[in-house]
Formats: C-alpha cells, structure tokens, sequence
C-alpha cells in the first residue's frame, strides 16, 4: 500500500474518532457475504457506522492521541478487526448481544472505549449493554423530580381533594402516618 493511501486512511480513522465520542473493537472474522450485509444493514438502521481496519494504521491512530485511556485499545488490536463507531454509548453492545445469536457468536467485542473510559474483553460486554445513554439519564432524572408532585396530585384526587376540607384532611392524614 502506497504511502498516500494510508495517510488518507489514517486520517479518515482520525476523523471517525474525533467525530464519534464512543467505539468498539470487533472481530468479524469468519462472517460470509450474506452474515455481513446482515450486519451492516443492522449498524446502519442502529446509526453505527462499522469500519474494516488494519490494527497497524488503527494503532498508529490511537499512539497520536494525547489520552492514556485510549492507549489501552492497542492490546486487542490483533487478528482481523472492525470498528463500530457511535453517539451512543450502549448502541453497539446492544447490537452485538442481539445479533450474536444470528451471526454464530460475531461479531465478538475485543475491546471500547465508552465514554472516556476502556473497556477490554469479552467479558465487559453485559457491563456496556447496561451503560445509560444521556438522554435515558435525563428521562431518569426527569421522572424522580415529577414523582414528588406526582404523590401529591395522586393523593388529592383520591382524597376528595377537590375542596379546602379534602386536601387540609389529606394532609394531616400524611402526618399521622
């Protein structure tokens, strides 16, 4: 491979990571024609953008970066890899769980580097699956602040609470207990 060419792919790899918070290394080796177009329509119908790479420009890619935590990547980067590309971060452990038992246990998770943190093994794969996106922690928070309100209005109407007797009844009942 001409050196042009693996400027020009270690710069597209640069552009991916810079453009997509979280990864994860894969291996697919061993998939058929049909088994990859499966999940390649997949990651694209999830919003993954899945990528063939060679570990050596890959490498290379993560050796320029300036985190540490990232360094870690470069111990699962042998034998054939891909990587997944995505905002969110359970999105590809979700896809992987789902679509290994289609594809005969592949794609296999190597490695992640999930919201700056490095994930590596197999084994890590229910641990991503769990990981909360950021808008589930927002609808979470959001549903801890309404429950308060929620119990008073529950209350209320349950109690008559649509008059001034109902509600002060309501309440000094909630003391008592």
């Amino acid at each position: 491979m001409k050196k042009e060419v693996k400027d020009q792919i270690i710069e597209t790899i640069s552009a991916q990571l810079a453009q997509y918070p979280n990864f994860y290394v894969t291996d697919i080796s061993g998939l058929n024609a049909g088994q990859t177009v499966k999940l390649r329509r997949a990651c694209f119908q999830e919003g993954i953008k899945l990528n063939v790479v060679k570990n050596t420009l890959f490498a290379h890619v993560i050796k320029g970066m300036e985190n540490e935590e990232i360094k870690s990547i470069l111990d699962v980067l042998k034998g054939n890899t891909a990587i997944m590309y995505s905002e969110s971060p359970n999105g590809p452990a979700k896809l992987i769980k789902n679509i290994q038992k289609d594809l005969g246990g592949k794609p296999e998770l190597k490695g992640a580097y999930v919201q700056e943190c490095a994930f590596i093994g197999a084994d890590r794969l229910e641990e991503l699956c769990s990981i909360k996106s950021r808008e589930e922690l927002i609808a979470d928070i959001v549903a801890l602040l309404q429950a308060p309100a929620r119990n008073v209005i529950s209350a209320l109407q349950n109690a008559g609470g649509n008059t001034i007797a109902g509600l002060v009844k309501t309440l000094s009942e909630k003391e008592e207990k």
